[in-house]
């Protein structure tokens, strides 16, 4: 439907940090800038499976910042349900692409798989994954490279210009002027994510200036790294592995398998061929690890500490690991050893059969290096559980949870302020998304009190503004989530808490009549509930 101006929709990364998605519709061109998957919580996961809140073969293009999956995972879905145009990013975010994507649909295969022979047994229908491998591998051949710096039409009235970002090999802020008929284009500027000062493999992040629109992360808005530095990021990887080796057990590293494994492998290398730390076997346990760091290697001419990336690929204490067989072996061994294994949040993949061997065990430590979303089992036992929910069992936690903040790919807030600052003049506003609640209220604060008189909003997921003028209006319509929801803890966290309680409950009981007497209440309580949904219901 042809509108005056530009309307700007946030259909995911709002209040929250993954499913990046937005929506640019003008009245000759419908954009979306990323098409990312939903994490963290199962409420928000959910919405992966749901219709998406546009119409899929309306799209003139996708414009993608990187290849991570909360930005890029729902691309195959996309065209699934119709979307038939092209999809523009850097050539090193095609190849991370070509290898991320089929594995992001081959790891749903296998879960729905795997609940579909549970829901067997329970009598209930069976599911289908959101896409497939093969999918996946079809949605490739939509994309289409550009190159840094310049200009690329990209739908009628709309050009792009892609800025290195930072953040991850091949990653970019992109820049769009938009025609809308008046005595200037509209010039916008969609961050992405932006890349810290002290990333081992990229250099420092570059965009344009004076813009009127401004749409920037804020995942670490709140939070000033004042010790961040190459030695600062060793010694204290130095210390953590020191503490695991003497512990005399495994040492496991949920780990983002797209550059952050390659960053860890570096920095192990280097203090391990030092003498700094004892030399043990590193186990890359992550066929997407294995396959992205071949592309990496592909790319080590055209990025920072190319040639050590190359010695540590190559370094004798590293082995990647890629059949289950394999994977399983890693179980089997005992005395120190490290084990990096995806997923980074401890939702998916092999790293939870490593917990399950290990989380109980005082011998282990886990390392976080990398941001936990809400509701995820990595962000549960970062912020202390003493039990949590595994695989379908209670497991106690034993190790050592540790983690080390300076490998994040994402700016910090003193960073995120230097980088808005230096975009000049912004005539309309700038938006905070890519980030929870409390993140970006720690940027809003800092902004207010280095740059007043800039216009500062905080969408809610799916929120539309009309760009329109020096202040954009918003436009009221619902949200898919309410927006309390996102980035928080959902009912599934507190049903696993509750299960938790239950059990100690029962099994601090003195004897049966006690336990019984629990599960009589509990039984009770659940009965009144439900009289008084019916009664609502009636």
């Amino acid at each position: 439907m042809p509108r005056a101006g530009a309307r700007l929709s946030f259909h995911g990364a709002a209040q929250a940090v993954t499913g990046s998605c937005y929506a640019l519709e003008t009245s000759e061109a419908r954009i979306l800038i990323d098409c990312g998957m939903f994490q963290g919580s199962k409420t928000e996961k959910e919405l992966n499976y749901r219709p998406f809140p546009f119409t899929p073969a309306s799209l003139d293009a996708v414009l993608l910042t990187h290849a991570h999956i909360d930005h890029s995972g729902l691309l195959p879905k996309l065209a699934k349900d119709g979307f038939g145009g092209p999809i523009f990013a850097t050539s090193a975010t095609i190849d991370l692409c070509s290898v991320m994507l089929p594995d992001s649909g081959h790891i749903q295969e296998m879960e729905v798989s795997q609940l579909n022979r549970r829901n067997s047994r329970r009598g209930l229908p069976a599911v289908q994954p959101i896409y497939d491998a093969a999918q996946a591998g079809v949605t490739m051949t939509q994309f289409r490279p550009v190159s840094f710096g310049a200009w690329t039409p990209v739908a009628k009235g709309v050009k792009a210009r892609y800025w290195n970002a930072g953040h991850l090999l091949g990653s970019a802020s992109i820049e769009l002027e938009v025609d809308t008929h008046a005595d200037k284009p509209l010039r916008l500027l969609f961050s992405g994510d932006i890349g810290p000062a002290h990333k081992l493999l990229q250099s420092g992040p570059t965009a344009p200036r004076d813009l009127d629109y401004v749409i920037c992360e804020s995942t670490y808005g709140d939070v000033d790294r004042q010790e961040a530095s190459p030695e600062r990021r060793l010694e204290i990887l130095e210390a953590e592995v020191d503490s695991a080796a003497k512990a005399a057990g495994a040492l496991l590293i949920p780990s983002f398998a797209v550059e952050r494994t390659q960053e860890l492998l570096v920095d192990l290398v280097q203090l391990m061929d030092s003498g700094r730390v004892p030399s043990a076997p590193i186990f890359v346990d992550s066929p997407l690890a294995t396959k992205a760091s071949a592309v990496f290697e592909k790319h080590a001419d055209d990025i920072g500490n190319g040639e050590a990336l190359r010695q540590a690929l190559r370094a004798p204490q590293v082995r990647f690991t890629e059949t289950v067989e394999q994977s399983k072996a890693i179980a089997r061994i005992r005395g120190f050893h490290v084990v990096i294994a995806a997923s980074g949040m401890c939702e998916a993949g092999r790293i939870r059969h490593h917990l399950k061997e290990w989380l109980w065990r005082e011998a282990a430590t886990i390392l976080f290096v990398g941001f936990q979303a809400q509701g995820t089992l990595g962000r549960i036992l970062l912020d202390g559980a003493s039990r949590v929910r595994l695989m379908g069992e209670d497991v106690q936690v034993g190790a050592r949870i540790r983690s080390v903040d300076l490998y994040s790919g994402h700016a910090d807030g003193p960073e995120l302020a230097t980088w808005l600052a230096g975009r000049g003049a912004v005539s309309g506003a700038v938006f905070l998304t890519h980030g929870e609640t409390h993140a970006i209220d720690g940027l809003e604060e800092r902004l207010r009190h280095t740059r007043s008189g800039l216009h500062i909003v905080t969408p809610t997921l799916d929120s539309v503004f009309k760009l329109e003028g020096a202040t954009p209006h918003r436009v009221e319509g619902p949200g898919r989530l309410a927006p309390d929801s996102a980035g928080r803890r959902d009912w599934h966290n507190e049903l696993s808490n509750l299960i938790l309680d239950i059990d100690d409950a029962v099994a601090q009981a003195t004897d049966e009549r006690a336990r019984k007497q629990i599960i009589r209440r509990l039984q009770k309580a659940l009965a009144r509930e439900a009289e008084g949904s019916a009664h609502l219901a009636r």
